[in-house]
């Protein structure tokens, strides 16, 4: 009986964090070289850093202002539900977080850059 509990424990601890590792449903997803060219045409766009002000401070990309996490679902009302919505963040998961909750917010377009500013070579 102890080996049957453990077992599903251990399956919806997996099933768990397989949910939160996978993009949210109706997220593109990018890479940094696709995100170079996107940002070569800005107008019509947002850029968006989910990181803390603290380590958008130390090293960020020219164009994304920062709208951490914590926060955004308090700021949405700063961004036009109309217009594409890019979001990084270190490596990923908080930006996929982030565009998760944009998408269940009514944004239409929504894309998250994988492996964040750890990928991105400027």
């Amino acid at each position: 009986m102890e080996t049957i509990i453990t077992i599903v424990a251990v399956a919806l601890i997996i099933g768990f964090l397989a949910k939160r590792l996978m993009p949210a449903k109706g997220v593109d997803q990018i890479t940094t070289s696709q995100l170079k060219d996107e940002m070569k045409q800005k107008k019509g766009k947002q850029f968006i850093d989910v990181r803390t002000p603290g380590e958008y401070q130390a090293n960020h990309i020219k164009g994304f202002n920062n709208l951490p996490l914590q926060q955004l679902g308090k700021q949405t009302d700063q961004l036009d539900k109309e217009k594409p919505v890019y979001v990084i963040c270190q490596s990923g998961g908080r930006s996929s977080a982030a565009s998760g909750m944009l998408k269940k917010k009514g944004f239409e377009k929504v894309i998250n850059v994988q492996g964040g500013m750890n990928a991105w070579r400027g």
